[in-house]
């Protein structure tokens, strides 16, 4: 079987060109740990003789989420329903729309639902239909993220509405960040909004993300574009022209359910990263990390929930977030049983494993940080320079 590292990964959802100047981790490994894991994770399904990608679940998950999405994207427009009953169905919709992204695009772009890579970027699509870029996340996310994870200025996951939420003790704290705990939430509603209209444009035309230059080629202008406009095309103008609503009842349900949509997703998002405990390291004199890559994912790195049902259906493994950075080709549905596994390595070679125990920990660990990272710090700042 082929190892399910992060080295194998890279070679599966690296498709486009880039140019690199990057952050070397000085520590290659630290005792082990990382190549005794990922033996021991081999084993697990070579044992077992199961596959690393989706099973039939999986694929039931994806029927469940995506065929639930476009069925509700349908009924909404062309079933005739009323007024009330369309707008409490495009709050669901939003919801399903935050499942596909967790579900199903994820695992797809990161070349974990298939071996098959026409497969994988078949079900990439369904994040076109999310109004997103795949493309763009691959860069963003699959690379950036998942080799700088919590790193200020090379991480651009942890740099959320700038100015306004602070996310990391290395980010400039103002007056208003005092408050960030009470509006933090909100804004991370809007997330899905500035996704759909500006993300993916602000990421595609500036000249690099985190550490990578990156060379777009003609197609990559032409599927950025056309995708976008499919998805303003089915959202905007066809519920305009179909449905009997005026502009502002099709502009209250749009805005609300991407509220729903961004509010689900931003929030889970940092609910693995930025929680108490999780670390958020800065690079030495020379512009390294001095630390073995695999372990920096573990400081900073955080699950929740692992151990409930609902909260893995649902999150798609992005709960287990630890399973997931050590192992991005591996489909989510394995990540529960092979959590074990990487718990007691983890335990076994003195390797921290951050997590929460549900959902409602996770939220209330994050609350926390927004409080420290702008309250408790202004507070701080201040009583020293008033000292």
């Amino acid at each position: 079987m082929e190892s399910i590292g992060f080295s194998a990964n890279l070679q599966t959802y690296f498709y486009f060109d880039i140019y690199m100047k990057i952050p070397r981790f000085i520590e290659q490994e630290r005792n082990g740990f990382y190549t005794t894991l990922r033996k021991r994770v081999d084993s697990y399904f070579t044992t077992n003789n199961i596959s690393k990608h989706a099973n039939a679940a999986m694929v039931f998950k994806t029927f469940l989420f995506w065929g639930g999405y476009v069925a509700l994207y349908a009924v909404i427009v062309f079933g005739g329903l009323g007024l009330w009953t369309s707008f409490g169905l495009a709050l669901v919709l939003g919801f399903f729309g935050a499942m596909v992204g967790f579900n199903v695009s994820h695992d797809a772009i990161h070349g974990a639902y298939s071996s098959r890579k026409w497969l994988n970027d078949l079900i990439s699509f369904s994040f076109h239909t999310l109004g997103a870029s795949p493309y763009i996340w691959r860069i963003s996310h699959n690379v950036v993220h998942h080799t700088y994870t919590n790193i200020p200025g090379h991480d651009e996951d942890i740099d959320v509405a700038p100015g306004l939420v602070r996310l990391s003790p290395e980010d400039k704290l103002n007056y208003m960040q005092r408050f960030q705990h009470y509006y933090a939430f909100l804004l991370y509603g809007l997330s899905s909004l500035s996704w759909v209209l500006r993300k993916d444009y602000k990421k595609f035309f500036q000249p690099s993300i985190g550490n990578y230059n990156h060379k777009h080629k003609p197609m990559d202008y032409v599927r950025l574009f056309g995708y976008k406009f499919m998805y303003y095309f089915l959202f905007i103008f066809v519920p305009l022209w179909v449905m009997p609503i005026t502009f502002g009842q099709w502009l209250v349900a749009f805005l609300c359910m991407h509220f729903i949509k961004g509010a689900t997703i931003g929030l889970v998002f940092q609910l693995a990263h930025v929680v108490e405990s999780t670390s958020f390291p800065t690079t030495n004199e020379h512009g390294d990390i001095e630390e073995a890559w695999a372990i920096h994912q573990m400081q900073t790195t955080a699950n929740f929930g692992r151990k409930d049902w609902l909260t893995n259906y649902l999150c798609g493994g992005l709960n287990m977030q630890i399973e997931h950075h050590l192992f991005p080709t591996v489909c989510h549905i394995h990540y529960r049983a092979i959590s074990d596994i990487v718990k007691e390595t983890a335990i076994e070679f003195n390797v921290p494993y951050l997590e929460n125990t549900s959902f409602w920990t996770a939220i209330g660990s994050h609350y926390r940080m927004l409080h420290k990272f702008g309250a408790e710090e202004w507070a701080l700042r201040h009583s020293v320079q008033n000292a």
